[in-house]
């Protein structure tokens, strides 16, 4: 739902900030006093093309901000910056964004009816949609199918058609397992000991020189671990003494393992030319099998297990390639009987929600319109019948066609209320533009009353000249504008209850409201009222 939005610079809006509350809202003012920019506002958050041409002149750039709330409770800021020159911008939750990603949130929080492109039943993705949700339709076996037909698809197609292609294939994995088998890689840190045991032997002498010197530091007379064992008598058996002791022994002990590994090491330091051989031979070895499928002895050795795996299943490609058209086949008869299912469904709800659309738009002054659905378009592969196309005709006679080339703005938005009216599913927030086009009495008191059918369902704005549907909103918006040295300003505030009646009996007589006028607001508000409170 949106809460709140923040307009600056937009045509002769130089600043407003509209609170927004839940059911149906009345956007009112006089001609030319800004309410379509208001639209046009929602219009920018949700994605629309921007026209420089909207930003006010003097001014530098035009910002719109939406403060939305929601199905969980938690909130959602997104803006849209306009500047006279350059490319615009757009931000939620005060991060950076694309159009794009403003398009695709607003997809799911706000739907325009009216003279606008934002209006997401004309797709015909979301007209399949709606009449699965208004069918009932059971999708997840078709989306099963689908995915598993799909699956089986891919693994065919990577296994290699082209009997030439694979018998390339394997040659070059048969070459690549038989090196890496040959090196005979079992450690992954193989290449960290060569290097250790090459740095030894190549300069063999001096290490075992630096081996025997460090050895006799620390264990011959008077080396290290005598001059610790000193330490310790010295300090004796006492109590007062006893963690220094241990903290000696400790030491002796860490020397004395250090001594016998360096003992160790020594004995098997020779100057070995042949071993010095080998180990180099093999550290080239590693190099290049590291060069050529990885960066580690690891990833070589995963590369190789992998190499593996594929070279068995290209060698058995004749039996594995059988199993999956065997399994194909399966697939694509269980595809076309949910397909079949599935069309059967949309087929027979078709006409069922054309039929509930055409009642609602006999109430909404086009009592002659029709409304057809077609499922399923020229596609031979189109089993399910995915193209789902609305059609509408406005006067008898005329023959349907799809909702977005026939209908006039007015028209448009009251198809598109009647289709509301019908489906359950829809974004929180509604907003009509246009809805009460070229109609008046029991007609406009029909609309207002379907708006407010609607509103209890969802937030809904619309802009409206008719006294009945401001007077059948919960709230009201007034738009107005003064003219200040030479220059328009427009502003948009919430009317409270004791100003509505004035601005509702502006709209019955299309001047400043008289007394009488007024009185006949009130009576109007009243009755709207009264009943709602008795169709509750």
């Amino acid at each position: 739902m949106l809460v709140e939005l923040h307009i600056e610079n937009l045509g002769v809006i130089e600043q407003a900030t509209i609170v927004l509350n839940e059911g149906l809202t009345a956007l009112t003012g006089e001609t030319g006093a800004g309410k379509t920019m208001v639209v046009e506002a929602i219009n920018l958050l949700v994605g629309q093309r921007a026209d420089t041409g909207m930003v006010r002149p003097g001014a530098d750039e035009l910002r719109v901000e939406g403060r939305f709330v929601l199905p969980d409770g938690s909130e959602r800021v997104m803006c849209r910056v306009v500047p006279r020159d350059g490319r615009s911008r757009a931000y939620v939750d005060g991060r950076l964004a694309t159009v794009g990603n403003l398009s695709e949130l607003g997809a799911e929080l706000v739907d325009l009816h009216g003279q606008h492109e934002h209006q997401s039943l004309l797709g015909a993705a979301a007209q399949r949609v709606a009449l699965d949700a208004f069918a009932g339709t059971d999708l997840e076996p078709l989306r099963s199918a689908r995915a598993t037909l799909t699956e089986i698809d891919a693994a065919l197609a990577t296994m290699g058609g082209d009997e030439r292609a694979r018998a390339r294939e394997i040659d070059l994995l048969r070459f690549q397992v038989e090196e890496i088998s040959r090196a005979a890689l079992d450690d992954p840190e193989e290449d960290a000991a060569l290097e250790q045991q090459i740095d030894l032997l190549q300069d063999a002498e001096s290490h075992r020189e630096a081996l025997a010197s460090a050895i006799a530091a620390l264990a011959d007379d008077d080396g290290a671990l005598d001059r610790l064992g000193s330490a310790v008598g010295v300090l004796g058996r006492g109590d007062a003494m006893r963690q220094y002791v241990e903290r000696i022994r400790e030491l002796q002990s860490l020397v004395g393992d250090a001594a016998d590994d360096m003992r160790r090491v020594l004995d098997g330091v020779e100057q070995d030319p042949q071993r010095l051989s080998k180990l180099v031979e093999r550290r080239q070895t590693l190099f290049d099998l590291r060069r050529k499928y990885g960066d580690t002895v690891a990833a070589v050795i995963a590369y190789g297990n992998a190499t593996s795996v594929r070279l068995e299943e290209l060698e058995s490609w004749e039996q594995r390639a059988s199993e999956l058209d065997q399994r194909r086949a399966k697939a694509v008869v269980a595809l076309e009987r949910a397909a079949r299912t599935v069309r059967a469904q949309r087929e027979a709800a078709a006409p069922m929600l054309a039929k509930a659309v055409e009642k609602h738009l006999a109430r909404l002054a086009l009592a002659g319109a029709r409304v057809k659905i077609n499922v399923g378009g020229t596609r031979a592969d189109d089993l399910a019948g995915d193209d789902v196309v609305f059609l509408f005709a406005a006067n008898p006679g005329s023959e349907p066609a799809p909702l977005a080339k026939v209908a006039s703005g007015g028209e448009l938005a009251r198809a598109m209320l009647a289709l509301r009216l019908v489906l359950t599913q829809a974004p929180g927030t509604l907003v009509f533009d246009e809805v009460d086009a070229g109609i008046g009495g029991d007609a406009a008191v029909a609309v207002a009353d379907s708006l407010a059918d609607l509103g209890e369902r969802h937030q809904v704005l619309v802009v409206t000249h008719l006294p009945q549907v401001a007077a059948y909103a919960s709230h009201q918006v007034l738009v107005s504008k003064e003219v200040r040295k030479g220059i328009t300003f427009a502003t948009a505030r919430t009317l409270g209850d004791a100003e509505r009646p004035d601005e509702i009996a502006r709209l019955l007589s299309g001047s400043l409201a008289v007394e009488s006028g007024v009185e006949h607001a009130r009576n109007m508000l009243k009755t709207r009222k009264k009943s709602r409170t008795s169709r509750r």
